[in-house]
């Protein structure tokens, strides 16, 4: 898989995309993530990307040309299968949509900036908008690093326990149950007996009862969500 980072800070992006699960997907070449700064696309000496919105809308605007630029680069050297704007507007990121983009084989990201983008680039170039919440950041870089990190850990052979991804909370439309570790006694803080028992029936059971019941407590839409789907 290929990710293709438009930016306008690419040094945002730098340390996320160099340690951790990406560093390590990397270097195994499960993945290749390229960051490119939009102002090597920019216009005049100054390398501009940006200009002031027609209407008078206040703040400023990135620009078409240095956006159509750095994509027409990068279509000439491959066919990407979604060409993604980080965009409040857009649909929300979750865990099925990372397990999708996950099987993509190319993908590139423009992280939004400023007051937003040219529209045209949206009506013309951009296949998909993703927002990652309802909330309003100063750029779309940490929206970017955030759904490199979820999709990336997906692939096949990044993670060393593959069989961990499928156990992420989200993956059955439910959040994880508790886990522990050792010791099992810990002034007095007990881990609970059926984990420690051999049984797998029952230890399959009560984890599955304790996700239900965390979801319940914590993000009863999720169960609302499920229902609606049924």
């Amino acid at each position: 898989m290929r990710i293709d980072i438009i930016t306008v800070l690419p040094e945002l992006l730098t340390s996320p995309v160099s340690h951790s699960i990406l560093k390590r997907a990397q270097q195994q070449n499960l993945v290749e993530i390229h960051l490119h700064d939009l102002r090597e696309y920019g216009l005049g000496k100054h390398r501009q990307v940006d200009d002031y919105a027609y209407g008078n809308d206040a703040g400023m605007v990135l620009m078409l040309e240095p956006v159509d630029r750095c994509i027409s680069d990068l279509k000439k050297e491959r066919n990407y299968d979604e060409i993604i704007y980080t965009s409040p507007d857009g649909e929300q990121f979750d865990q099925p949509m990372a397990n999708a983009m996950s099987m993509l084989e190319n993908i590139i990201i423009l992280c939004g900036h400023y007051k937003g983008i040219d529209h045209r680039i949206r009506e013309h170039l951009i296949t998909k908008e993703i927002s990652i919440g309802d909330f309003v950041m100063t750029g779309g870089e940490l929206a970017a690093a955030v759904m490199a990190d979820s999709i990336v850990r997906l692939i096949p052979g990044v993670l060393s326990d593959e069989t961990s991804a499928l156990s992420d909370s989200f993956q059955d439309g439910l959040l994880s149950p508790p886990v522990y570790t050792r010791p099992a006694d810990y002034k007095g803080w007990e881990v609970p007996e059926v984990l420690r028992s051999g049984n797998f029936r029952k230890i399959d059971e009560w984890k599955a009862n304790q996700a239900y019941e965390r979801t319940k407590k914590l993000r009863p839409g999720l169960l609302d969500e499920m229902e609606d789907k049924a």
